[in-house]
């Protein structure tokens, strides 16, 4: 198995290394590795707290958003142009060293 290189940066600003093997949802590589993520839904798109932003760089890298994710997304708090569901996004050799952000979590 592949294993790729993931760079989350959390809510206190500091930057994060990760293992991403191949297949694996960013959301799980954030859970698996103990970071502030509560991904309630377990990776099913029906919830939105897996909210993270996407580095610019690698936006036209990764897969259009469908509809499901777009409705979530309409439901969640701080959304910009860069906003994605981590569940959604899965490791792959053209991803490796994706940069996301943990996005605050609506009180």
């Amino acid at each position: 198995m592949n294993i790729y290189s993931l760079k989350v940066t959390d809510r206190d600003g500091q930057t994060h290394s990760l293992e991403a093997p191949d297949g694996w949802r960013v959301m799980e590589v954030i859970r698996d590795n103990d970071l502030p993520i509560k991904a309630e839904c377990g990776g099913a798109c029906a919830c939105a707290t897996c909210h993270v932003y996407v580095a610019e760089d690698w936006l036209d890298r990764l897969t259009p958003m469908l509809d499901d994710e777009e409705e979530m997304l309409d439901e969640a708090f701080n959304v910009e142009p860069n906003s994605r569901l981590s569940c959604q996004i899965l490791m792959r050799g053209d991803l490796d060293g994706l940069e996301v952000t943990l996005a605050p979590q609506g009180e």
